[in-house]
């Protein structure tokens, strides 16, 4: 038997759904969640739906009309960055429930009071935004922004070896920071 999933998606694929209209949605989501939260148009968000729901389809139409008149395909790149953020997701997931298993219920109390005096939610802030960066130059989403003429320009061993000397700065950086 045909797979069902695969012509659907096969179709969703033909008609640009892939290409426009999810990554709009999601953006225009962004969008309105950012301007709800913010209250930039007033403390009362309530009597502001209508208000953030039109300047967040204007903003997403407008960043995805970039890529349409330029004619940019974004669509490899934005799956694979997505299927590559959800496999570290998993991960870490999996990582968690696995240590739940084999550590005692109370071991979050005790590491806790361990990294009490260490700056642990800007670690985790930090580590975050380098897994990001590297899923986004891994994925290709990179390439969009920078053209190979502009990559040309510095080596890719100079990069890499600047790359890994970043990573292991940071954990002698935090190694050294005394504790509070």
């Amino acid at each position: 038997m045909p797979d069902v999933f695969r012509n659907v998606i096969l179709k969703l694929n033909e008609i640009g759904a892939f290409n426009f209209l999810f990554p709009f949605m999601l953006t225009s989501a962004i969008f309105y969640g950012l301007l709800r939260k913010s209250k930039i148009f007033g403390a009362d968000s309530d009597r502001n739906v209508a208000l953030n729901g039109v300047i967040a389809l204007t903003a997403a139409f407008m960043v995805w009309a970039f890529p349409v008149i330029n004619g940019v395909d974004i669509q490899a790149h934005l799956s694979a960055f997505f299927m590559q953020g959800m496999v570290v997701m998993l991960v870490l997931m999996v990582g968690l429930m696995i240590a739940g298993m084999i550590f005692p219920e109370n071991i979050s109390e005790k590491l806790w009071e361990i990294w009490k005096g260490r700056s642990t939610p800007t670690t985790i802030f930090l580590i975050a935004i380098i897994v990001g960066i590297v899923v986004f130059i891994t994925s290709g989403l990179v390439s969009l922004f920078l053209t190979p003429d502009m990559l040309a320009v510095i080596p890719s061993d100079i990069l890499l070896t600047l790359g890994l000397v970043l990573v292991m700065i940071i954990p002698l950086i935090w190694i050294a920071t005394p504790g509070k």
